[in-house]
């Protein structure tokens, strides 16, 4: 799913018809917002050309995806944010406002791996996380030994806690792009 990642690589061209269907040209098939939301969240690159005109929509597509986002769950912009966004609009300093948004974004970004890594620093060196991951060893290890059928038992465990993992980086992951 890194296609498109790499710094040589051409963006996906995603051409959009009439009928609003969104095609990928370079995977050959038909497409959804959700999808390049996903893509977006990958750090895919792509860019949006109107099938008939030939013109970059990419803007506006990215503004439907948040659009959909903001209506369909949890909403990240405030409502007194929007409102001082769309008064700046006709403003002598619109032509500042991309900029320092995009600055913004990016110190906020930085700020967030920085926590992140302290927050990992700090529960890796701790040594109350480490005892308590000891002792549930070793209580695994009596319940294997004097519990019938714990065998069994620990290896559905085994599968729960893969899942468990899987979950985790899965998060991790979420945490990752939301970092980036």
């Amino acid at each position: 799913m890194a296609e498109g990642k790499h710094a040589g690589d051409e963006p996906i061209v995603i051409k959009k018809y009439a009928n609003r269907r969104l095609y990928n040209t370079r995977s050959s098939s038909y497409i959804t917002l959700d999808h390049l939301a996903r893509m977006t969240r990958e750090e895919v690159a792509f860019k949006v050309i109107d099938a008939k005109t030939g013109n970059d929509i990419t803007h506006s597509i990215l503004t439907q995806i948040i659009m959909d986002e903001e209506a369909g769950g949890e909403q990240m912009l405030p409502t007194n944010f929007l409102r001082q966004l769309i008064a700046m609009y006709g403003n002598s300093m619109q032509a500042l406002v991309p900029g320092y948004l995009e600055a913004s974004m990016e110190h906020f970004r930085e700020n967030q791996a920085k926590l992140r890594k302290a927050i990992e620093d700090s529960i890796g060196a701790n040594p109350l996380a480490h005892l308590a991951q000891r002792n549930m060893e070793m209580f695994k290890a009596a319940a294997t030994a004097f519990v019938p059928g714990a065998q069994e038992r620990s290896a559905s465990e085994k599968d729960e806690i893969a899942a468990l993992k899987a979950q985790m980086a899965e998060m991790q992951r979420k945490l990752d792009q939301l970092g980036k």
